[in-house]
């Protein structure tokens, strides 16, 4: 979720292929079909990571390091990391091919209570990054279509009743709402990318000499060694890696893939790939079309690169990109949430009624009371508070996953691994430091949203017991 971003700058601008199978019969109640491909992993990791984030990170990363070459490596460090990752996560993913996510990961390593506070969190840190992105997608068509009769808050609320109704449709029609909506970014961004090359550098028509990559003083000037440059080196990685975050989007998604085996590390490793590859183009795009300095001092460099491309037009460009960004964001989120509501559901950790499924294979309750509650945060929420709390549960989940997949390592070495991670243990233990460090500065840095997770994650330990008495005993 951190993909997407709500840039006041950015308002202030301006006054896929067919279905991965043939429709498969009608499922029974609570049963999940199981028609999804390759196709529709990829993009679902595409629109779960690629938001407007993406506009405003290349900056603040910019900024922190003022150097082209350390910008490059920035960004494919964090492919690398999200790689390894994602590579872990698959062999959870394959191991394990059911519905909900991270909590099936926790409930098998550390129990049934583990499994409901990390599927808890998971939810709530879905439905806050919701309302955050739908009330983005508001404010930025507010300042696309001023003359609207109505606020940005009730577009908003439209938006999410609105990828809701596609959702409950069924599987299919979300699955291909997806491809479409990825397929979408990526052509917008290529495009913008493209136009980028074809132009002539902004150094060039100024009269500068500053070739492609070399580095370049900002407008602050950065200390370029010691421990200014190791402070400059720990933010920008803070903010590429939390652009990079969403990477796990198809893990929710396992049971319903055709075969979960081997469509769904391809969907991971092949959506970090495709997002990886997409980010390096828009950073070498940039640096190619303007000075380092000018990056660096901007909060929105693509729109910058925009301004110098299209001109008047750039404004309103941007924000279209930018809503095409949340757009497959919020369809993503919005399909994906209702499955941990699901998975607790059918495996006894969460009341029965939210494992029922329609025929077309869309967990009905967990839609409603997924959409509700985003729409109540859209409402009533403070969003700085939301979004910190969001920020900490999310990595949260990255350490569970981790920690899972050496407990079941150690504790099941018979369990059928379809596909395992081939860096284990160096990868998960890469992986495992760098989210716990991403924690302690979290705790350190950011103090009372850190508490008010914690808060969260203390209120699953009653929640779990209240549920538990209106709960049937899990199945064998």
């Amino acid at each position: 979720m951190a993909g997407a971003g709500s840039d006041p700058a950015l308002i202030a601008r301006c006054s896929m292929s067919p279905p991965d199978q043939a429709a498969a019969p009608p499922a029974p109640p609570s049963t999940l079909l199981h028609i999804l491909g390759v196709s529709f992993g990829i993009a679902g990791a595409v629109g779960g990571t690629v938001g407007a984030g993406i506009l405003r990170t290349p900056g603040l990363v910019t900024a922190q390091l003022g150097s082209g070459p350390l910008i490059v490596a920035a960004w494919v460090a964090g492919a690398l990391y999200a790689l390894l990752g994602a590579l872990a996560v698959a062999e959870l993913g394959a191991s394990l091919p059911r519905a909900g996510g991270w909590t099936v990961y926790a409930r098998r390593a550390l129990g049934d209570q583990a499994g409901f506070t990390v599927g808890w969190i998971d939810w709530v840190g879905h439905c806050a990054g919701l309302a955050w992105v739908a009330v983005t997608i508001g404010d930025y068509t507010i300042g696309l279509l001023p003359a609207l009769p109505v606020g940005s808050k009730a577009v908003a609320l439209l938006v999410l009743v609105g990828f809701a109704l596609i959702q409950q449709l069924g599987l299919e029609a979300g699955s291909l709402s997806q491809k479409i909506l990825s397929l979408g970014k990526a052509i917008a961004f290529l495009g913008l990318i493209t136009a980028c090359f074809l132009h002539a550098p902004l150094r060039d028509l100024a009269g500068l000499a500053e070739p492609l990559l070399d580095a370049a003083e900002p407008a602050e000037p950065i200390a370029a060694s010691g421990i200014s440059l190791g402070i400059g080196v720990v933010f920008a990685m803070q903010a590429v890696i939390t652009t990079y975050d969403g990477w796990h989007s198809p893990i929710y998604f396992a049971e319903e893939f055709a075969e979960p085996s081997s469509d769904l590390p391809r969907s991971l490793v092949g959506g970090v790939l495709s997002v990886a590859g997409l980010y390096l183009l828009v950073n070498l795009a940039l640096l190619r079309l303007l000075p380092v300095s000018r990056i660096a001092g901007s909060v929105l460099p693509l729109a910058d690169a925009a301004e110098v491309i299209f001109g008047a037009w750039s404004a309103q460009l941007i924000v279209v990109l930018a809503l095409i960004s949340s757009f497959g964001l919020v369809n993503a989120v919005v399909m994906g949430a209702p499955r941990i509501l699901f998975g607790l559901s059918r495996d006894g950790l969460f009341l029965p009624q939210f494992a029922a499924v329609s025929a077309s294979g869309t967990p009905v309750l967990g839609l409603v009371v997924t959409t509700a509650s985003a729409g109540l945060l859209v409402i009533f929420g403070d969003f700085t508070i939301l979004l910190g709390i969001a920020s900490f549960l999310y990595v949260l989940l990255y350490l569970s996953g981790i920690t899972a997949l050496v407990l079941l390592r150690w504790r099941e070495p018979d369990l059928e691994r379809p596909f395992r991670d081939p860096g284990y243990p160096i990868s998960a233990a890469i992986v495992w430091l760098g989210s716990f460090a991403f924690l302690v500065a979290a705790i350190r840095n950011d103090t009372a949203n850190s508490a008010g997770a914690l808060g969260l994650i203390l209120l699953s330990f009653p929640l779990h017991r209240l549920t538990r008495r209106l709960t049937p005993s899990p199945p064998a």
